[in-house]
C-alpha cells in the first residue's frame, strides 16, 4: 500500500466519523425538539436527566435508536465512498468507533434495557453500508 492510499484512508475514516456525527447530532436535537427538556432542567442535573429520560415516550428511544445506527451507517457510507477499493475495511472502522460511542452511551446514561438492541446494529449497518458502495461501484463497471 502506498502513501497516498494510507491518506485516503485517514480522510475516508475521519470523514465518515464526521459526516455520522453531524447525521446523529441533526437526528438527536430533532428528538429534543419533538421531546425538549422541562423548563429549568439542565443536562447538568443529574437527578432531574435521569427523571426525563424515565418518562419519555418510546418513541423517542426509536427516535434516538435511529440516530445512533444511523451515525454509523452514514458515516459508514460517506467513508467507504471515499476509501476506494477498501470499503469494507473504512465502514467497518467508523461503524467500531460509533459502537464504542454506543456501548459509552449505554453505560454512563439510564436508558431502558431494550436500547442495548442497538449495539450490534452499529457493525451490521456499517457492514450494509460498506456492501451498498461496494455494489454501486460493480454496477458502474
Amino acid at each position: 500500500m502506498f502513501k497516498g492510499h494510507y491518506l485516503r484512508l485517514i480522510v475516508a475514516i475521519v470523514a465518515g466519523i464526521l459526516v455520522g456525527t453531524i447525521f446523529n447530532g441533526a437526528v438527536s436535537a430533532l428528538a429534543l425538539r419533538l421531546y425538549p427538556l422541562p423548563d429549568g432542567v439542565n443536562w447538568s442535573d443529574v437527578e432531574a436527566v435521569e427523571h426525563y429520560l424515565a418518562n419519555l415516550p418510546v418513541m423517542a428511544y426509536v427516535i434516538i435508536l435511529i440516530a445512533h445506527v444511523g451515525q454509523s451507517f452514514v458515516g459508514s457510507l460517506a467513508g467507504a465512498s471515499i476509501g476506494k477499493s477498501f470499503e469494507m475495511y473504512v465502514a467497518i472502522v467508523i461503524g467500531t468507533f460509533s459502537l464504542i460511542g454506543g456501548i459509552t452511551n449505554m453505560i454512563s446514561l439510564p436508558l431502558p434495557a431494550w436500547m442495548w438492541v442497538e449495539v450490534p446494529l452499529y457493525i451490521v449497518a456499517a457492514y450494509a453500508a460498506a456492501r451498498l458502495v461496494m455494489s454501486q461501484r460493480t454496477a458502474r463497471t
